[in-house]
């Protein structure tokens, strides 16, 4: 699919067509993409970056993605590669150093594979070292949580039904915009864990939690419309401060269906 021209707009990171309802839940964005494999090594066991391969626009934000406890990548959060590049990331997948590895290995690893990517990748040229953000699934989004914790240059961490670390895990020093998506019916991460967690934030943190209706731990290791129409619209507002994309996430979700809870800090 060819990549239509950039709408004219103060904000250089604004580009492409204004976004929809429907857009943001379609299948895929208006970049054409391509992918590369990323072999073991610099601090991560390699993995999969995805791109746009449209070079009119200049660098491009970018994301970190890592699975969770004794998951893989390519197993169960490949699929979100190709999507999330179709709207305008780079975005990097990886596979852990060891699959039990823990929640603060793998925020090591997401912090080593964005320095990876930025200054060894063989899509460096194309990324923007500003506009950096962090993904993980279960143990993995914990990882997210405390990669953000570390390193508060970050424009976003999202986790994706976030597990706890070794011991409580309190976000009251997050200063990196934080969005949680989770299951209604995960009895892993459960949706008491996560109001808990959520309130230890800052109260003037840009924040959100979308709590998916019916789904368990495992929602992220499919194909999800739900996630992607709340975390497409919540990456273009940090990553590329593009605010057409405000009113899917406020005042509250445009399009509630599938949807069982939604809060977060307007604007965003």
């Amino acid at each position: 699919m060819a990549a239509p021209q950039a709408s004219a707009a103060a904000n250089p990171y604004q580009r492409g067509p204004d976004p929809t309802l429907a857009s943001v839940a379609a299948p895929y964005g208006p970049f054409a993409t391509a992918q590369a494999k990323i072999p073991p090594g610099n601090g991560f066991n390699g993995g999969y970056v995805y791109y746009p391969v449209d070079t009119r626009f200049g660098t491009w934000g970018a994301v970190a993605i890592v699975p969770g406890y004794s998951a893989l990548f390519a197993n169960e959060e490949a699929w979100m590669g190709p999507r999330l590049a179709s709207f305008g990331f780079v975005v990097l997948g990886i596979e852990t150093l060891s699959r039990t590895d823990s929640a603060d290995a793998r925020a090591m690893q997401l912090l080593a594979a964005l320095d990876y990517l930025v200054q060894k990748s063989p899509v460096r040229a194309r990324v923007d070292a500003g506009r950096l953000g962090v993904i993980g699934h279960s143990a993995g989004g914990a990882g997210a949580l405390l990669a953000a914790l570390r390193r508060p240059s970050l424009k976003s961490a999202v986790g994706l039904a976030p597990g706890s670390p070794v011991g409580n895990l309190d976000l009251a020093g997050d200063q990196v915009p934080t969005m949680f998506i989770s299951g209604q019916r995960d009895p892993v991460v459960t949706p008491a864990y996560l109001d808990r967690l959520y309130a230890t934030m800052p109260a003037a943190l840009k924040k959100a939690y979308v709590q998916i209706a019916g789904v368990d731990h495992l929602f992220t290791t499919r194909p999800n419309t739900v996630e992607m129409r709340t975390l497409v619209p919540w990456l273009k507002l940090a990553l590329d401060r593009d605010t057409r994309y405000e009113r899917f996430l406020c005042p509250t979700v445009a399009d509630a269906t599938g949807i069982s809870l939604y809060r977060s800090t307007c604007p965003l």
